[in-house]
Formats: C-alpha cells, structure tokens, sequence
C-alpha cells in the first residue's frame, strides 16, 4: 500500500517498517530525497513517480517540523 495521507505515511514508517523519525534519519532522507542526482531518488522518481516524490519530500519536511 502506497501511503496517500501524512498519517499514513508515518504509521508506515514508524510502525509498520519499524523505524523511528528521527532527526539524524529525516534529515539524511531530505539530503538524498533533494538531490536529483542520487540513485535512491531516481529509483524512488521511476517505481513511484513525480507527483509521490514531491508528497514524500513534503511528508519529510513535515516530520523535520514537527521533530523540533
């Protein structure tokens, strides 16, 4: 199931894939998710499309937020 909603993406994350948002964590997933040049973010870009990067990378930018 691709996650459509913040909450989620988040209980996917945290719970079902069992990693915790951290900062260190979000903030190596922003580095890769905004550099078109990384592998991962061209795989992410080809499996899942355009439109998921950007809700994705939104998603993140959300976390970073929130976990201040």
């Amino acid at each position: 199931m691709i996650p459509s909603t913040y909450a989620d993406w988040r209980r996917c994350i945290e719970h079902d894939c069992g990693l915790p948002l951290t900062r260190d964590f979000i903030a190596a997933r922003l580095a890769d998710l905004r550099d078109p040049a990384s592998h991962h973010t061209q795989q992410f870009v080809r499996h899942y499309g355009g439109a998921h990067h950007v809700r994705v990378l939104e998603w993140f930018e959300r976390a970073e937020r929130d976990a201040r």
